[in-house]
């Protein structure tokens, strides 16, 4: 169910080697770099971990970065998690869409709470 969750850094290069050397054993490396992402793992259909520069370009924090990410198979099947997340009391942080042209379609949300969670689908 989880595809992937994000952790906010305050320095990417330190952050990727790092969690290179930290995750080798496990036989993860950086599977995608984006610069102000980086995304580790063993294939890009397990679970990855992910470290970031806060897309606000606010202090990394607790709380600030991290995101839990949830992969339910298809493009249509973020939207209606997306959906029913809002119907549910949920506030939008970034509407479903293709956000990596032919690589990556998300939508992101806060819960109650306030915590980050994204739905998303490789392709």
């Amino acid at each position: 169910m989880i595809g992937y969750v994000t952790i906010g850094v305050s320095d990417m290069e330190r952050a990727k080697a790092f969690y290179s050397d930290l995750l080798a054993d496990l036989d993860a490396r950086i599977l995608m770099d984006m610069e102000r992402i980086a995304f580790f793992g063993q294939s890009m259909g397990k679970p990855m971990l992910a470290v970031c520069i806060p897309y606000d370009q606010q202090p990394n924090h607790p709380g600030n970065g991290n995101m839990v990410a949830l992969n339910p198979g298809s493009k249509e099947r973020v939207d209606k998690l997306y959906h029913k997340a809002i119907e549910l009391g949920a506030t939008c942080d970034g509407e479903p869409g293709q956000r990596i042209p032919d690589r990556f379609y998300g939508a992101y949300i806060r819960d109650p709470d306030g915590n980050k969670v994204a739905f998303f689908h490789f392709g």
